[in-house]
């Protein structure tokens, strides 16, 4: 390893851990003092970051309690990349993983819809497919089994261990998130949720019976006839045509791959 890059890791390391001393090349009192302020503005401001990124999350735990997460979150893991957007997608695994969040339940999956609106909002843009390519589609019924689904790269889902979903639309459209009503909310009933953005817009939305492994085949690759069968096996409450409507009410797809005609 260069001297530079030693010296590189060494105040890395010093930058996160303030009980690690500077390299000897750099070491003193006014390094000392120079250091904390850089270390404080380093960590304040991706603590910021987060913050921005993840409202819902902070309002349930309060601003106290969320900040000092974060802050756990930037010593221990700090970004690898100048995009914090990407920082962001990582911290409901952390969330997950950090005990002391364990009170509050479902707070991981809030901050996963609050990551993924994040990713959706900067994923690549797809023009959606328009309603004559549903209907031609459906004007082949010998085909439609046999088809293949190519779904808009802003699109995710994912099943949510409690009501996240819930408790993330409580907190929609409030001046002060702390107004959200959370009473009566049935907490351990799990969410299926989808996070998707057809154009401009990221929407939130839940997902039917049997759509999580419907969709997951057909970002596999597989046939509208394979996913059906794979999201009954799933769920016996599983309704082809809510799945299918799916797909045209959110602006899914954006290319259909047909098998040649027979």
């Amino acid at each position: 390893m260069s001297a530079a890059a030693s010296l590189h890791g060494a105040f890395s390391t010093a930058l996160r851990h303030a009980e690690t001393a500077l390299p000897a090349s750099v070491a003193g009192e006014r390094a000392a003092r120079r250091l904390a302020i850089h270390r404080n503005t380093f960590v304040v401001s991706l603590v910021d970051a987060l913050v921005a990124s993840f409202p819902v999350t902070q309002a349930l735990v309060g601003e106290t309690f969320f900040r000092a997460m974060a802050r756990e979150r930037v010593l221990a893991d700090p970004p690898r990349s100048p995009v914090l957007t990407d920082y962001a997608l990582d911290f409901p695994d952390f969330i997950a993983a950090f005990a002391p969040a364990a009170a509050v339940a479902g707070l991981a999956d809030v901050a996963r819809i609050e990551a993924l609106r994040i990713r959706a909002y900067h994923a690549a843009d797809a023009v959606p497919l328009p309603d004559a390519a549903y209907h031609a589609l459906l004007q082949a019924p010998t085909r439609l089994p046999g088809t293949r689904v190519v779904l808009h790269p802003a699109c995710a889902w994912f099943r949510a261990s409690h009501a996240a979903l819930s408790v993330w639309q409580a907190h929609q459209g409030l001046a002060d998130l702390a107004d959200a009503h959370l009473d009566g909310l049935d907490t351990r009933v799990s969410d299926d949720v989808l996070i998707a953005r057809p154009v401009f817009d990221v929407r939130v939305a839940a997902l039917p019976a049997g759509a999580l492994a419907w969709l997951d085949a057909l970002a596999a690759g597989r046939t509208l006839g394979e996913a059906f069968a794979l999201a009954h096996a799933s769920s016996p409450h599983t309704d082809d045509g809510a799945l299918f409507a799916l797909l045209l009410a959110h602006g899914l797809a954006i290319a259909f791959d047909l098998p040649p005609e027979s």
